[in-house]
């Protein structure tokens, strides 16, 4: 009986999806399946039937609760890409709405592939579900199967020090680490960087209770303004830049990397600039 509930909310949520996609983006997404195995998944576990079912609700809130705009995204290259972003929310609903975003608006839509932190797999259900709708753990050897397999990674280079930010440092991008351009290097993967304009306010977060996301195992345990971090119906703007190409060795030392990583940073915080000097207001 429960297998017979969860089908039938299963066939819910995809009727949701395809009714909020409509019968052309319908069809154009289902061309995204990759080849799986027995058990219906890619070799990182991704399963389009699952998303189209699983990533029901996040349509919703790219369409009506975030109401989202995206800004350049035709400048989103076809084949391998690294897409760069800042990070920030308390929750990774940015990396969600950049997701939907080149599913929805995209042309054709593209199924990209988010670098998630060691410690995700950790979370029962969680890990599950991050696998089946294409989110990998951000190591060196699983972007660049990916990578040369032709796919869209997106990376957060701020990580955790991004996603936790408190509300004084907010629009300030963190330390970038200096993988991402290592691996650009290593494989000839063009450099998209993205802004976020909107995520920051959603759960502001006045103070990180450190000895409690010790005790927990959490990297971070922030206190934000209403208590949980639950996201406000902020605006989302999300802006993609120029694709930036970069020549080098991988195994360049780190300050040589450093200086091609400061580049793609002034890129997304000049966008950042931008689209916070021309937004009217953080709800609308």
């Amino acid at each position: 009986m429960l297998e017979q509930l969860s089908d039938k909310v299963k066939q819910e949520l995809r009727e949701w999806t395809e009714r909020m996609v409509g019968p052309e983006r319908k069809e154009r997404l289902q061309a995204l399946a990759r080849t799986g195995n027995e058990y219906g998944v890619d070799p990182f576990g991704f399963n389009l039937d699952y998303s189209l079912s699983a990533l029901a609700p996040f349509f919703w809130l790219y369409r009506h609760y975030h109401r989202v705009e995206t800004f350049g995204i035709e400048k989103v290259p076809k084949g391998r890409v690294l897409l760069i972003s800042n990070h920030s929310g308390q929750l990774p609903m940015d990396g969600a709405m950049i997701g939907v975003s080149l599913l929805l608006e995209a042309d054709p839509p593209r199924a990209i592939r988010s670098m998630v932190e060691k410690w995700v797999p950790s979370l029962p259900y969680v890990s599950t579900f991050m696998a089946r709708v294409g989110q990998i753990v951000g190591t060196p050897e699983n972007c660049r199967r990916l990578l040369e397999a032709d796919e869209a990674i997106l990376v957060f280079p701020e990580g955790v020090r991004g996603l936790g930010k408190l509300w004084p440092q907010r629009y300030q991008l963190q330390d970038f680490g200096l993988g991402f351009m290592r691996l650009a290097l290593e494989t000839d993967t063009p450099i998209v960087p993205i802004a976020v304009v909107g995520a920051e306010e959603q759960s502001p977060a006045l103070v990180d209770v450190k000895p409690l996301a010790k005790l927990l195992g959490f990297p971070s345990f922030p206190l934000t303004v209403t208590g949980m971090p639950l996201p406000l119906p902020t605006k989302y703007r999300i802006y993609f830049g120029d694709p930036l190409r970069f020549t080098g060795r991988a195994d360049d030392e780190d300050s040589e990397l450093d200086k091609k990583v400061r580049t793609v940073k002034t890129a997304i915080q000049g966008m950042l600039n931008q689209g916070l000097k021309e937004r009217q207001g953080v709800f609308w």
